[in-house]
């Protein structure tokens, strides 16, 4: 039974940082891939960031704050590190995972999600 526990949103000023983390249970798939995606309301789910089996990692568009995807595997954690946040990063990021050796960007294509932690920057 896989599960995804997200932690560390909140609320921060323009200009602020804040790390997400987001706890994997379960896993025992060789490829993988996991990623992190945000909504803000009223809008579609789009991909932040994503980051496979291997460590090859990629973040999606540019215009948002800086962000770093990383693991730890000794303690199955996947973070998202957040710099220079702005009001238009505030949204619902939610930690995703599925089987396989592609990140895709598309939220359809990932099996496991966290239950989403909110972020609002002002």
């Amino acid at each position: 039974h896989v599960q995804l526990v997200e932690s560390g949103g909140g609320s921060v000023q323009a200009g602020g940082s804040l790390r997400l983390s987001c706890v994997v249970s379960g896993y025992t798939a060789r490829n993988y891939c996991m990623g992190w995606f945000r909504q803000v309301e009223g809008k579609e789910r789009e991909a932040v960031a994503s980051i496979d089996s291997d460590g090859s990692s990629n973040s999606g568009a540019t215009g948002r704050a800086r962000v770093t995807i990383y693991r730890d595997k000794a303690k199955n954690t996947l973070y998202l590190q957040m710099n220079s946040l702005n009001p238009e990063d505030t949204a619902m990021y939610s930690c995703a995972a599925r089987w396989g050796i592609d990140c895709p960007p598309e939220k359809e294509r990932y099996t496991y999600w966290a239950q989403g932690t909110q972020v609002t920057v002002s």
